[in-house]
């Protein structure tokens, strides 16, 4: 298995590892509820340098941009950060990415570190002759500090003229000569910050930040959190097989404005799916493949489930027929048909 820059420092910490995408990673250094708490009420650190990054740079950058994703880039300012989808010609999706418009001509996408090979694979296959193309994956360490308490540490330990203000803003910074990315994003429905910088700075800026003891945060957290938060995750809301149209980010589809790959597709098939949010009320929690009926007959299946520690109760989210339009529904948990209510996503949103 790979390691990521932090795994000898994170290594006193103990921990359970598994091995994700490749890489030994912590699901957790405590528990799942504990982390999971303290990104809501404070402040958690998350390792995420599994995470994929690649440089599109050049006179044609743009044009290749606009081709591979869902979401309009001419108009990404320089220092703002984008979502979008990036789909294949029959309208799957292939990954979910951010994109940082770096320069006029530059751009870094973050992908899934399980989709790294494909989205290699992907990219280099629709490059545009005037436009360079960097795999920068293992150049590149990755921290994310994510809790209402995530503001106040980073000045204290950069500067508050250092950090940008906005929702997906970032900014860059000297740090012992080298250059730190510093973004306002996250995967965890609460405000925070995400570091890009050298692996050579790992000891450095990881220590500097444990300084102002932030709770160690593992990937079970992390997946909780943005379940709540209502946020779909490649693999389990997405894949190559989910119509792109079927999964609530229609806002990220821009198909008035551009041309896509996958764009076509798209404009001929009629969405059969939907993906909606189960607050489960019977006894027992639901967990990705449960089936969902309505009425007696199945209309879908989880995709995402878990005890949502902040709410108290267990949340999901489904995959259900296009024309489901209950306000309750019945899960199959272990052989039982479980009670549930129709949530609006999200199910948590932070107070501002």
């Amino acid at each position: 298995m790979k390691k990521t820059p932090f795994y000898e420092l994170l290594a006193a910490s103990g921990g359970r590892m598994v091995e994700f995408a490749g890489y030994a990673m912590r699901i957790q250094f405590t528990s799942i509820i504990a982390e999971h708490k303290a990104v809501r009420d404070s402040v958690g650190l998350f390792d995420v340098s599994h995470m994929a990054e690649f440089i599109l740079k050049g006179e044609q950058a743009l044009a290749t941009l606009e081709q591979l994703t869902t979401n309009t880039m001419s108009t990404l300012a320089i220092g703002k950060a984008r979502y979008s989808l990036m789909l294949n010609d029959k309208g799957g999706v292939v990954d979910d990415i951010l994109v940082y418009r770096l320069g006029n001509q530059e751009f870094m996408l973050v992908a899934n570190a399980a989709n790294y090979q494909k989205d290699l694979t992907h990219i280099k296959s629709y490059i545009n002759p005037k436009t360079e193309f960097t795999d920068i994956t293992e150049e590149t360490a990755l921290l994310a500090l994510q809790g209402k308490d995530a503001q106040d540490i980073m000045e204290q330990l950069f500067g508050a003229d250092t950090l940008p203000v906005e929702n997906y803003s970032f900014t860059k910074i000297m740090y012992k000569d080298s250059e730190i990315l510093i973004s306002r994003t996250g995967y965890t429905g609460e405000d925070g910050f995400e570091l890009f910088f050298d692996p050579k700075l790992a000891q450095d800026i990881f220590a500097g930040l444990m300084e102002y003891s932030p709770t160690l945060c593992g990937l079970g957290a992390r997946d909780t959190l943005r379940l709540e938060a209502g946020m779909p995750l490649y693999g389990h809301e997405m894949g190559e097989d989910t119509l792109a149209t079927e999964i609530g980010l229609g806002w990220f589809i821009k198909t008035d404005a551009k041309d896509f790959i996958g764009k076509a597709a798209l404009q001929v098939a009629t969405p059969a799916y939907k993906r909606i949010g189960l607050k489960v009320v019977g006894k027992g929690i639901a967990r990705e493949g449960m089936k969902v009926f309505a009425e007696g007959e199945q209309i879908g299946y989880v995709t995402s489930g878990t005890y949502s520690p902040t709410l108290g109760y267990p949340i999901a989210m489904a995959r259900v027929d296009i024309d489901f339009d209950k306000e309750n529904a019945e899960i199959e948990i272990r052989g039982l048909l479980v009670q549930a209510q129709v949530c609006k996503l999200p199910f948590y949103k932070r107070q501002k």
